[in-house]
């Protein structure tokens, strides 16, 4: 009987209030935030960035100044100038600038442009997030002097640019050979590609290989895609 009486007083214990069982009280409404604009997100400060003009590409800029400068302005909405001074781009962040991001891809897209790009391959970069521009130099993959190095930059380009096309357009890039300097632009992996094919043609491989050895892989890339 005084086990029966123990476990009746335990279950009073154990029994949860009548109020306790009601419906739970309705949650605050969840608040709603706009998203920040580009001046916010710095506290009002005004970014920069400066791009340098080299001298080969001051006419080229000067004459293609408003291609350059339209797009920047009036779609990436950041403000662009050419300062005579210092022979240098500066961009900055307006008010109205919808990404903070914006300012850094004017930069890259004239960057671009004075690496030797055309303005209507470099203005992908505005369009698009994954690509990229990478720089090397012939010395990197081979020390060539004299006309060892004259005959590596010809294997490059080819008869009438012959080589550095087919190599452009299997790898979907775009290659600016610069004397002793090549940019190539274009995605990750299709640089990747584009570069090994390059360094081949450094080493001495002749164009034939090159072009089968291309073939094979832009098909796997095909596929892949």
């Amino acid at each position: 009987m005084e086990s029966n009486q123990a476990t009746s007083s335990s279950m009073e214990v154990e029994t949860v209030p009548s109020e306790m069982n009601s419906a739970p009280a309705s949650l605050p409404t969840k608040p709603k935030f706009e998203p920040l604009m580009a001046h916010e997100m710095s506290d009002g400060r005004v970014q920069f960035r400066k791009v340098s003009v080299p001298p080969h590409r001051y006419s080229p800029l000067k004459k293609l100044w408003l291609d350059i400068y339209t797009p920047v302005y009036e779609q990436m909405k950041i403000d662009i100038r050419m300062n005579l001074k210092a022979r240098k781009v500066e961009l900055k962040t307006r008010q109205d600038t919808p990404d903070v991001s914006n300012l850094q891809k004017c930069a890259d897209f004239v960057h671009a442009f004075m690496l030797g790009f055309e303005v209507i391959d470099a203005i992908a970069l505005l369009r698009m997030d994954e690509l990229y521009v990478e720089s090397f130099e012939i010395k990197d993959v081979k020390t060539l002097r004299g006309e060892h190095l004259s005959r590596a930059i010809g294997r490059l380009s080819g008869k009438g640019g012959k080589t550095k096309f087919a190599i452009e357009n299997a790898t979907k890039t775009r290659i600016v050979i610069a004397d002793t300097k090549i940019h190539i632009l274009g995605s990750f992996a299709n640089i990747k590609v584009a570069r090994d094919s390059l360094c081949s043609l450094i080493l001495g491989s002749p164009a034939g290989k090159v072009y089968s050895k291309l073939r094979a892989v832009s098909a796997r890339l095909a596929e892949r895609f």
